[in-house]
């Protein structure tokens, strides 16, 4: 049953980056009208490093595509780790009221960390 439930996470998990990093290169959805102005003035000061939005969408979408190989979900997972920090820390300064989502989604990268963490250990053991 924790199988599938995981499943279900990490599908929806991969689903949401996937539709990130698909954003970055297609913009099929507009930036809404209603963000907090910090948080606008940060995702322009993004847009302006120009190499930055391609990169992070590479990762984003090779990321998901990982995660939803079991075989391959770990790396998948450790290479979403890095985006899903700076998500967090956008929100935790610049949108707090909006930072539900990303916990969540943090949450479920951890979980798969944390049930593969067997295969983690050899990159930390001396």
């Amino acid at each position: 049953m924790i199988k599938k439930v995981q499943f279900v996470l990490v599908l929806l998990t991969a689903l949401m980056f996937l539709n990130s990093g698909l954003n970055k290169i297609f913009k099929y959805f507009p930036v809404p009208d209603d963000l907090p102005e910090k948080l606008k003035a940060m995702d322009e000061g993004f847009a302006a490093i120009t190499w930055l939005n391609p990169l992070v969408a590479v990762v984003e979408i090779l990321g998901a595509i990982l995660l939803l190989i079991p075989r391959f979900r770990t790396l998948g997972a450790l290479m979403l780790v890095p985006i899903m920090v700076g998500v967090l820390l956008v929100h935790i300064t610049a949108a707090p009221s909006m930072i539900v989502l990303p916990l969540i989604l943090a949450a479920v990268l951890v979980w798969v960390l944390y049930t593969d963490r067997a295969k983690l250990l050899p990159l930390i053991q001396a």
